[in-house]
C-alpha cells in the first residue's frame, strides 16, 4: 500500500517553507532587509534557534544573504538574470530596445487581463493607489518622480496577475529599464503634450481593470506600448537630425 506514516514538519522547516513562499510570490523583494532575529521568532511564533537553523538553510540556498553588523536581507535572486555581457549588447544596439517593447507588450497584455479575472479586490486597490499619485505626480511637473511610479503602475498590474514566474521575470525586464540599459524613461516624460498623453494611457489601462474588462485592458496597454515605441523613434530622429544640425553650425562657424 502507498501509506507512510506522517512525520510532524520541524519548526525550522516551516519558516523556510513560509519564507520561501513570501519570497516566490514577490512580497519579500531582492535587497529587503529581515526584521531583526527577537522580532522575526516572535513573529513567527519559534524559538530564536529553530529561526537561526531556518535562516542558514535559506542562506545556503542563496535566497538570502547576511551582512555583517547589518542584519539579513533578500538576495538578489534576480542578478543573474542577463549576464553584463549581454546587458551591454542591449544597451548598445537599438533593435533591442524595440525587441524589449514589443516583449512588454505581450507579456504586459496578458497580465492585464489576468489581472481583470484573477486580482483581488485589494490587487485592484493597489493598482488604483499608485495610479493616484501618478497623477499627483504630475501636476508637480517632476519627471523623475513620475518615471518611478510609471514602473511601479506596470509592476503593480504585473503582480495582480498572480503569476509568479511572470512577476521576476518581468521585475528583472524593468531592473534593466531603471538602470537606463534600454533607455532613459525620462526621456518620455519631458515634453509637455507626451507627459499628458502618457497620463491618459494609464488612465485608459486603470479604468478597463477596475471594471475588469480583459480586452480593454489588453488594448489599453497595447495602445500605450505602441506610442512609447513611437515617441522613441521620433526622439532618436529628433537626435539624430540636431547632431548632423549642430555639424552644419560648427562647419559654417569655422
Amino acid at each position: 500500500m502507498p501509506f507512510r506514516t506522517v512525520l510532524p514538519e520541524k519548526l525550522s522547516t516551516a519558516v523556510v517553507h513560509q519564507i520561501e513562499k513570501l519570497i516566490l510570490r514577490g512580497i519579500l523583494r531582492p535587497g529587503e532587509r529581515l526584521p531583526s532575529e527577537r522580532e522575526l521568532a516572535d513573529r513567527m511564533g519559534v524559538s530564536r534557534p529553530s529561526l537561526r537553523e531556518a535562516l542558514s538553510d535559506l542562506q545556503a540556498k542563496g535566497l538570502l544573504a547576511a551582512k555583517a553588523g547589518a542584519g539579513v536581507y533578500v538576495a538578489d535572486v534576480l542578478g543573474s538574470a542577463f549576464s553584463p555581457a549581454l546587458q551591454q549588447l542591449f544597451a548598445d544596439h537599438d533593435e533591442a530596445v524595440f525587441d524589449y517593447l514589443a516583449f512588454r507588450r505581450d507579456m504586459e497584455g496578458l497580465a492585464a487581463e489576468r489581472a481583470t479575472r484573477y486580482g483581488s479586490d485589494t490587487d485592484l486597490q493597489v493598482v488604483q493607489t499608485v495610479f493616484d499619485k501618478m497623477q499627483a505626480a504630475h501636476a508637480k511637473r517632476n519627471p523623475e518622480e513620475e518615471a518611478t511610479l510609471d514602473a511601479q503602475f506596470h509592476m503593480a498590474i504585473i503582480e495582480a496577475s498572480h503569476n509568479v514566474v511572470m512577476l521576476h521575470m518581468m521585475r528583472s525586464i524593468f531592473d534593466l529599464l531603471r538602470d537606463g540599459v534600454f533607455y532613459n524613461r525620462q526621456v518620455i516624460f519631458r515634453q509637455r503634450t507626451t507627459r499628458s498623453a502618457l497620463l491618459d494611457q494609464h488612465r485608459a489601462m486603470n479604468d478597463a481593470i477596475q471594471a475588469r474588462n480583459a480586452a480593454r485592458a489588453r488594448a489599453a496597454v497595447e495602445h500605450h506600448l505602441d506610442f512609447v515605441e513611437t515617441s522613441l523613434r521620433d526622439q532618436k530622429r529628433t537626435d539624430h537630425n540636431e547632431a548632423i544640425a549642430r555639424q552644419r553650425l560648427e562647419h559654417e562657424d569655422r
